[in-house]
C-alpha cells in the first residue's frame, strides 16, 4: 500500500446544486484564529468571485522600487490586488533573489494584511549540496532528510523561514497568516527539488518533514499549505507528488503555457477543472498560483485569454484566486503599468463583477 494515500477519508456533503464538498480539515489544527478562518473564506470566496493576485506588487514596479504606497497594479485600476506574492529565496541575507529587502517585505506584509490582503510566499531555495540557486538541478533532496549530510543545514534554513513567519505580527499583535508555497513546479525538471532530480517519495518525505518541524517543532501557526504544479496532462500526474491530505491545504498550479492565447483554453479548462475537482473533493482551497504573459503583447488579455479562460467552465471558474508573476522591468512584466497598451482592457477586468480586488474583499480574517 502506497503509504503517501493512507490519510483518513473526509466526510463528503453533497448540495442541492450539485457541488460536492468534502468537510474541511486544515493542515494545522492549531493555527491561529485568522489563519482559520482565511482558510475557511478562501473556500467560500468562489462563490463571489475569483481574488487577483501580483507578485511583489508593493516592493517595485516599472520603472521604480521600494516607494512608500505605489503600485502598478494600484495605479492602473485605483486598487491594491486582493492577493499578494513574495518569496523568501536567500532568507538570512539583506535581500531575496529579485532584490527585495526583507526588512521592507515584513513592513508591507504587514501594511497589506492591515488592509484586509492576502499573502502567499514562495521559496526559491538555492540548492543545499552546492549553494547554487533554485535552478541549480544537482539532486539534494536525500541529502537535506533526516540522515542525510545536509539535513542540519536544511533544518538550519528551516529555523530562519521560522523566525520570519514568526515575526510576522500586526500592529495588535496578530501574526499574519501566510499561505506557504514551496517546493513549487516540481513537475518540471527546473528545479533541484523538480522531476527527475528527485522521486516523488524523496518529494513526499520533504514535504513532510518540513510541515511537521514548522507547525510541531518550531510552533509555527500562522501557515496554509499550498501543494502546486507546473502543467500537467492527467489527474494522476498532479497527484504523483501529493504528499497527503493530512499535509495540504490548498491545491495548485502554475500555468505559463495555457494563457497565451485563446486557441489554449481547453488545456486550461481541464488543468482548473480537475484541481477545483480534487480540492472540493477534499475539503481544500483551489488556486490559479502563478500565471501571466510576459510584457502582456495582447491588448484584451485580461478580459479574454485570462478571465474568459477561467470563467469558460462551471467547475473551474470555483478557484480563490489568479496571480500574475512580477514587475521586473518594461520588458519583463505581467501586470499593466500606467500607459500601457493592456491598461484600458485591465481596468474592464478590474470592474467585472467576477473580479475581486483588495477593497472587494470581505474580512477574510473573521470567521
Amino acid at each position: 500500500m502506497n503509504t503517501r494515500y493512507s490519510f483518513s477519508l473526509p466526510i463528503i456533503l453533497c448540495l442541492a446544486s450539485g457541488v460536492v464538498f468534502a468537510q474541511p480539515k486544515l493542515v494545522d489544527q492549531n493555527a491561529t484564529k485568522q489563519t482559520k478562518a482565511l482558510f475557511f473564506n478562501l473556500r467560500e470566496i468562489p462563490k463571489k468571485g475569483i481574488i487577483f493576485g501580483h507578485q511583489d506588487d508593493l516592493a517595485y514596479g516599472v520603472n521604480w522600487k521600494a516607494e512608500p504606497g505605489r503600485s502598478d497594479v494600484k495605479e492602473v485600476c485605483g486598487d491594491f490586488p486582493g492577493v499578494y506574492g513574495w518569496d523568501i529565496s536567500r532568507l538570512g541575507q539583506p535581500e531575496n533573489i529579485d532584490s527585495v529587502n526583507f526588512d521592507n517585505m515584513r513592513r508591507w506584509i504587514i501594511e497589506g494584511y492591515e488592509r484586509g490582503g492576502i499573502h502567499t510566499i514562495s521559496w526559491h531555495a538555492d540548492n543545499p549540496m552546492t549553494g547554487g540557486n533554485s535552478w541549480d538541478k544537482t539532486p539534494a533532496v536525500t541529502a537535506i532528510l533526516p540522515g542525510g549530510p545536509k539535513h542540519t543545514f536544511y533544518v538550519e534554513q528551516l529555523d530562519l523561514v521560522a523566525d520570519f513567519f514568526l515575526s510576522l505580527k500586526s500592529t495588535k499583535g496578530e501574526l499574519v497568516p501566510i499561505i506557504f508555497r514551496p517546493f513549487h513546479e516540481h513537475t518540471g525538471n527546473w528545479f533541484w527539488w523538480g522531476k527527475g532530480n528527485c522521486t516523488s517519495e524523496e518529494y513526499v518525505k520533504l514535504w513532510q518533514f518540513t510541515v511537521r518541524y514548522l507547525r510541531d517543532e518550531k510552533q509555527v501557526h500562522n501557515l496554509l499549505w499550498a501543494y502546486s504544479t507546473d502543467q500537467f496532462s492527467s489527474e494522476a500526474q498532479y497527484l504523483e507528488f501529493y504528499p497527503g491530505d493530512d499535509f495540504v491545504d490548498i491545491l495548485a498550479y502554475d500555468d505559463y503555457h495555457s494563457i497565451k492565447s485563446v486557441d489554449e483554453r481547453a488545456k486550461l479548462q481541464y488543468r482548473l477543472k480537475t484541481i477545483v475537482s480534487l480540492a472540493e473533493a477534499r475539503g481544500k482551497v483551489a488556486a490559479l498560483s502563478e500565471t501571466g504573459l510576459e510584457g502582456i503583447p495582447i491588448d484584451d488579455w485580461f478580459t479574454n485569454v485570462l478571465l474568459g479562460g477561467i470563467q469558460s467552465d462551471a467547475t473551474g471558474r470555483r478557484i480563490a484566486w489568479v496571480l500574475v508573476w512580477r514587475n521586473g522591468n518594461i520588458k519583463h512584466h505581467y501586470a499593466p503599468y500606467p500607459g500601457h497598451s493592456s491598461s484600458t482592457d485591465f481596468v474592464k477586468f478590474y470592474n467585472d463583477p467576477a473580479t475581486l480586488f483588495e477593497r472587494d474583499l470581505p474580512d477574510m480574517y473573521k470567521k
